[in-house]
């Protein structure tokens, strides 16, 4: 509670927390609700196979051993029976992308208008698009022009901070680190993988009321042909 002290002006101040481990968590919804029943709840969703990769190369970063010892392609195949290091990555890898699953278990313990849904796409290539979207959600009254805040950085491939003077203020280097493009075999497995919790999304996101991210689309493109 340290890191979250009563704001000077509870009318005009946004606290906020973010966390790569509360959306897949079972407990945390519950818990969640029972501390901050009027939270505003904000998910960014990429590519539910682009995030097993993405995380299988920040445990590599962080030399996770199994990370280390094993490719992609052998974690995220890996079956019951694999050594408990490296069925622990495997689920690590693959289970936060149940997205249609994890969604429903938030909204067991809050109203669908405290929820906001980003494409994590859209957000790399239209960042000040999506942030008007979230200052609409929070209720954001002195509006925030990002437009004139942002630009791209093409040696970063993303996008900072503009500053007076033209000069940029870019996240740290842990930040759009660079690997190897997916190879196609594990591209082609996750797609085949993750096909039923990808038609259930983009049925979560029809009784929403809410468009198909561009990355959606193209999964379901792929599994319909």
């Amino acid at each position: 509670m340290n890191f979250f002290p009563i704001p000077s002006n509870v009318t005009t101040d946004f606290l906020f927390e973010k966390s790569a481990n509360y959306f897949h968590s079972e407990d945390a919804p519950k818990r969640a609700a029972a501390l901050l029943p009027k939270v505003k709840i904000i998910t960014i969703l990429i590519n539910p196979s682009d995030r097993a990769y993405s995380w299988y190369q920040h445990q590599r970063a962080h030399e996770d051993p199994a990370a280390l010892r094993y490719s992609f392609y052998e974690v995220i195949t890996a079956g019951r029976r694999a050594v408990p290091e490296l069925r622990a990555l495997h689920n690590r890898c693959l289970v936060p992308g149940w997205y249609a699953a994890h969604i429903e278990r938030w909204l067991t313990y809050y109203p669908t208008r405290q929820l906001h849904i980003i494409d994590g796409h859209k957000l790399r290539t239209d960042p000040a698009a999506v942030m008007d979207g979230v200052q609409k959600f929070l209720g954001v009254s002195q509006y925030y022009n990002y437009s004139q805040a942002l630009t791209f950085d093409p040696q970063k491939g993303f996008w900072c901070q503009l500053l007076e003077g033209g000069k940029t203020k870019c996240l740290g280097k842990s930040k759009g680190r660079r690997y190897p493009a997916m190879d196609l075999e594990s591209r082609t497995f996750l797609s085949r993988y993750y096909k039923d919790h990808n038609i259930e999304l983009s049925k979560l996101f029809y009784r929403l009321g809410l468009p198909l991210p561009s990355w959606l689309r193209e999964e379901l493109q792929k599994v319909m042909r």
